[in-house]
């Protein structure tokens, strides 16, 4: 299949950082993009129409269509229960309905793997993921509470290989991929595993630029790797299965689109909506080991898509600029709307500035342990400042309540409120942002 037709324009004198793709494809006419920067820093290679990135959670839409497209066949019922089809499955009650839109209150096993003594760079596996979800018993939130899970999808990914005896990749090019040409789209099940013309992700740093992948393996839903110019013809797909339905989003026929973590933003089959009047559109965010993307498709058939490998290059906020844009500007050149977005694009926070840990002794206070994630961690006291310890390093806790301390990305509450002295907790409660409500007992040492 030739991909060389779409007219495109980009640059090929900023080689020396990486950068990003920006598709539009209005409705019933030819679709334009336009590019800028490397794809790869060491070999000097342009970002172009067949670069390939990691599309990240971009891929749930696919995922919850492949469900969809399983129900139709009468090979899955979305109400049924996810232990019906996977016995390790512990939390009772939750349907397959709730794994997509979230409601399932499974935690997200990615934000526990620090927890459970992984580090940044250690190798770890779908099936690692796999065993804390099927460590947990209960559901993180009530039901109907809106809690986004990768590990919901890693389930979902589980399911459907579980109904056709064969794995995701083998399902989506049968129903998907092969059928819409998308030759390029792959879930990569090992990171040894290739993926032609492959961009890598890197983050600016004092020392240069850095890569941003990890040596993991997340075979499934997380793992997507496409090109623009595939993503694209996914939206036309998606496009053709929404209109002629009649439904006010897609496949509103399966699944209620429900409040969100993002107001007003609605979620409902793997896609965030905007059901504002004159808005209708549905759209979805990836961030994933430095690679950022976007997908937006509104009700009169609009499509656009944005992929980067900067850090300090949000798709999302490029895509949305893009809009912004092209309400203005409709028949604006999408070189002239990707220097614009840039332009805008919003600067990256600072670096957080925290205090110097002291030189002062630390003070055990004890070891701690949780059903629902394998190994322990510590607390320790020293210079009024309290400390938890994980995979080997420590985090400094800030008091912001009688028995309430919050670090980077969660919470520690104390199950017994402390006296102003030295506290020394039997317990307390690690609330992540998304894997809530972790109880953790003082463990014997």
């Amino acid at each position: 299949m030739n991909h060389t037709d779409t007219p495109t324009t980009g640059t090929t004198d900023r080689l020396h950082e990486p950068g990003l793709i920006l598709r539009i494809h209005p409705a019933d006419q030819p679709p334009v993009q336009a590019h800028t920067g490397a794809a790869s820093l060491e070999l000097a290679t342009p970002i172009g129409e067949n670069t390939a990135f990691n599309v990240g959670s971009v891929a749930k839409q696919i995922t919850a269509y492949l469900c969809v497209r399983a129900a139709r066949d009468r090979l899955l019922s979305l109400a049924r229960p996810v232990s019906d089809f996977l016995t390790r499955f512990r939390i009772p009650g939750v349907t397959v309905a709730e794994l997509v839109q979230h409601h399932g209150g499974v935690r997200d096993a990615e934000s526990l793997l620090s927890l459970a003594g992984f580090r940044d760079l250690d190798h770890y596996t779908a099936d690692d993921l796999l065993q804390l979800a099927y460590r947990q018993h209960h559901r993180a939130v009530e039901p109907g509470r809106f809690l986004y899970s990768n590990t919901g999808y890693l389930l979902l990914g589980e399911v459907l290989k579980h109904i056709h005896s064969t794995g995701l990749q083998e399902i989506a090019n049968q129903q998907l991929f092969n059928p819409l040409g998308m030759i390029s789209a792959r879930f990569k099940s090992d990171p040894r595993e290739v993926i032609p013309g492959a961009a890598a992700s890197y983050q600016p740093t004092a020392a240069g630029w850095f890569h941003q992948q990890r040596p993991v393996t997340l075979p499934g839903p997380g793992s997507l790797w496409c090109t623009a110019a595939d993503l694209d013809r996914w939206l036309g797909h998606l496009w053709q299965e929404w209109q002629p339905a009649g439904a006010t989003l897609p496949f509103e026929q399966h699944f209620d689109y429900r409040p969100s973590d993002h107001r007003p933003f609605t979620y409902g089959a793997g896609l965030y909506a905007d059901p504002r009047p004159g808005r209708t559109a549905v759209f979805h965010y990836g961030h994933e080991q430095g690679f950022s993307s976007a997908t937006h498709l509104t009700s009169s058939g609009l499509r656009i898509t944005c992929l980067s490998n900067h850090t300090g290059i949000a798709a999302d906020h490029v895509a949305a600029t893009a809009l912004a844009d092209l309400d203005r500007h409709p028949e604006a050149d999408p070189s002239e709307v990707l220097a614009r977005a840039l332009q805008r694009r919003p600067e990256p926070p600072p670096s957080p500035v925290n205090p110097p840990d002291s030189d002062m002794p630390h003070i055990p206070l004890g070891t701690y342990a949780c059903k629902e994630v394998p190994g322990t961690v510590r607390l320790t006291h020293s210079a009024n400042s309290l400390y938890l310890w994980r995979r080997g390093t420590r985090d400094r806790l800030t008091r912001t309540g009688p028995a309430r301390y919050t670090a980077d990305g969660y919470t520690l509450t104390l199950t017994t409120s402390p006296a102003d002295s030295v506290p020394s907790p039997d317990g307390f409660v690690l609330d992540l942002d998304r894997a809530p409500g972790l109880h953790y007992r003082r463990h014997p040492t």
